[in-house]
């Protein structure tokens, strides 16, 4: 998702994505009425899924992590529940959760990875990423953690210019916003957030209860 230009890696991101694409197809089928191979497409999914929590998932830190066998996080690992993928009560994502809160927020925001010369190539001291922040309200609410999500969403909202517009990033230090803008991407997670905060079951809640 993030376009590194580091050596290939089994992204654990990626690896779920490629079964939001498969438990899609099957749900367009059955909800249809579409001919297609459902007993090989229910056993793929289900063996991408098995494969995502065996190998992307490290006990030992109780949290998803960014690549097989790596120990470093990446805040797209908090699309988990947003994609259907696991619940948001599942203690596999909260302890994703706490470990993204614990080590990938800067002020307030979610950076998207500890930048490192073995996967991007990218120096230290990158911006917070905004739709990462989204992201992480949106599991907040998910969780049952509304008066977090909301602090973090009203955050949010706070560095909007003068006319309601926002770029991809922030820095946190020079207080400006930073890298493209505006960012179409980063409105629409704002707009996602707001449906998930201001709906008794949003759809994060929705998805992530399937």
């Amino acid at each position: 998702i993030w376009e590194v230009r580091g050596p290939r890696r089994h992204f654990t991101h990626s690896k779920v994505m490629t079964w939001v694409a498969v438990d899609r197809a099957i749900k367009a089928v059955e909800r249809s009425g579409l001919d297609g191979h459902l007993d090989r497409w229910r056993a793929l999914r289900s063996s991408i899924h098995d494969d995502v929590c065996r190998r992307g998932f490290d006990p030992e830190r109780n949290a998803f992590v960014q690549f097989y066998g790596a120990k470093e996080l990446d805040a797209s690992l908090l699309m988990i529940p947003m994609v259907g993928f696991l619940p948001a009560d599942d203690p596999r994502v909260v302890g994703t959760v706490e470990a993204i809160q614990r080590e990938l927020v800067m002020d307030g925001l979610v950076i998207r990875y500890p930048s490192q010369a073995a996967v991007d190539g990218l120096p230290p001291g990158e911006a917070a990423f905004l739709p990462c922040s989204f992201w992480l309200a949106d599991n907040l609410a998910a969780m049952g953690r509304y008066e977090e999500a909301r602090r973090l969403f009203e955050e949010l909202l706070s560095l909007c210019n003068d006319v309601g517009l926002l770029a991809e990033e922030y820095d946190a230090a020079a207080r400006r916003q930073a890298g493209n803008f505006p960012q179409a991407f980063s409105h629409i997670c704002l707009i996602n957030t707001a449906h998930n905060l201001s709906l008794e079951r949003g759809p994060v809640r929705h998805r992530s209860a399937h």
